[in-house]
């Protein structure tokens, strides 16, 4: 994640690790943190690497309003068009995250734009920032969880209940739920092939049908009811169980360095944290 906030040798080592990583032939984006910590001078090398490795970009958008008084403050325009200036807007790769706080200008700009929107419904609740609104963005709308959690049938659910206030229907959520395959599809990232299936295991207690399998999606389904994952032809996950790694093993390991990181937490630093 490109940043000014950490200073200019950490700007610059995420410059280098991030073209490296594209150079070497790596699938992804440009990371940009949000509009309030990334200066002009680094704003143009991100599109300049977005451009040389035609990777686009993905970048926190007006996530809290304070995001939007510092931008004016400090470079006379709203986030949305400072960023469609630079061209950060012009990829079709490009992730705008959030979107919260923006006018309907700037949601203009965006429907017009080749960029996608990502909903981030949970993690705003949790940063208590406001309620995502999609009116005026257009179709190109995914879900996501902003690293809050990776369990993406919950998101699905939230956003629903959520998007009731605005109309959103349960075939709205599923069509943006099944956006980021779309997505990933039309710029060619790998791994999203045909050959992935996950096969749930649900007990209703009332019938499954065609006509109200949406409601169930939105109401009923959850992660507990994966029974099975095959991605890229592989069985990765079978009875609920993950296979391709051990978890007692993994929780084991992350609840010791949770432990070191409230430690450094405590006396002020993070740094120097092996294994983090």
């Amino acid at each position: 994640e490109l940043s000014d906030r950490d200073g200019e040798s950490a700007r610059q080592a995420a410059l280098e690790e991030t073209e490296n990583y594209l150079k070497s032939g790596g699938q992804g984006l440009v990371g940009l943190h949000a509009s309030f910590t990334v200066g002009d001078e680094l704003l143009r090398k991100a599109v300049f690497l977005a451009e040389k490795y035609a990777a686009g970009l993905h970048v926190h958008v007006a996530e809290d309003a304070m995001d939007q008084k510092f931008c004016w403050r400090d470079y006379g325009k709203r986030v949305i068009r400072r960023f469609n200036k630079a061209g950060v807007l012009d990829f079709d790769k490009t992730i705008l995250a959030h979107c919260l706080h923006i006018d309907d200008q700037e949601r203009e700009i965006v429907r017009n734009s080749k960029a996608f929107v990502v909903q981030n419904t949970e993690s705003n609740l949790n940063n208590n920032v406001g309620v995502f609104q999609s009116r005026g963005l257009g179709s190109r709308i995914m879900l996501g969880t902003d690293g809050m959690h990776s369990d993406m049938l919950r998101s699905a659910g939230v956003s629903f209940l959520i998007g009731q206030s605005e109309g959103v229907t349960p075939a709205e959520i599923y069509r943006r739920f099944r956006e980021i395959h779309r997505y990933l599809a039309k710029n060619h990232f790998t791994g999203d092939g045909e050959n992935n299936l996950v096969i749930l295991n649900v007990d209703s207690p009332t019938e499954i049908t065609p006509d109200n399998f949406l409601s169930h999606f939105v109401y009923g389904i959850e992660s507990r009811h994966v029974e099975s994952v095959i991605a890229s032809g592989k069985l990765i996950v079978h009875q609920g169980k993950i296979l391709t790694v051990n978890e007692e093993d993994v929780l084991r390991f992350s609840r010791e360095m949770g432990k070191k990181l409230w430690k450094k937490l405590a006396e002020g630093t993070a740094d120097g944290i092996a294994g983090c």
